[in-house]
């Protein structure tokens, strides 16, 4: 069974680069969010098995979204997608309940790798 995904971030773009580097690998997009409390909602709806935050969003930004829904306790892992990978932000990443980063701009490669390590 392919893995359920949610992507958050404020840039189209980006949802759509993801949406096409995760369809072809398998996953199934369960659903999209333009911030941090539209992923919270989705979250808790659609269930899924993995869920990608933008850190820096609006109405709730991609760290406080990750302490929001790993404190749900449900059974899926976070995986934060940043442009800002300097070490600060990495380390409060973790602290707030992701597994992982991506660093953009998007690689098929490393985006791949970082999921499956992770999952």
């Amino acid at each position: 069974m392919s893995k359920r995904v949610l992507i958050a971030d404020d840039t189209e773009f980006f949802r759509l680069a993801l949406k096409d580097i995760l369809g072809r690998a398998g996953f199934t997009i369960v659903g999209e969010a333009e911030n941090g409390a539209m992923a919270l909602e989705m979250a808790k709806g659609l269930k899924p098995d993995l869920v990608i935050l933008d850190v820096v969003m609006p109405v709730m930004n991609g760290l406080d979204a990750a302490k929001a829904i790993s404190a749900l306790k449900l059974p899926l892992k976070i995986v934060m997608c940043t442009s800002l990978g300097y070490e600060p932000i990495v380390e409060e990443a973790v602290r707030s309940g992701a597994s992982g980063y991506i660093i953009k701009p998007l690689s098929e490669t490393k985006v791949l790798n970082t999921l499956n390590s992770i999952l």
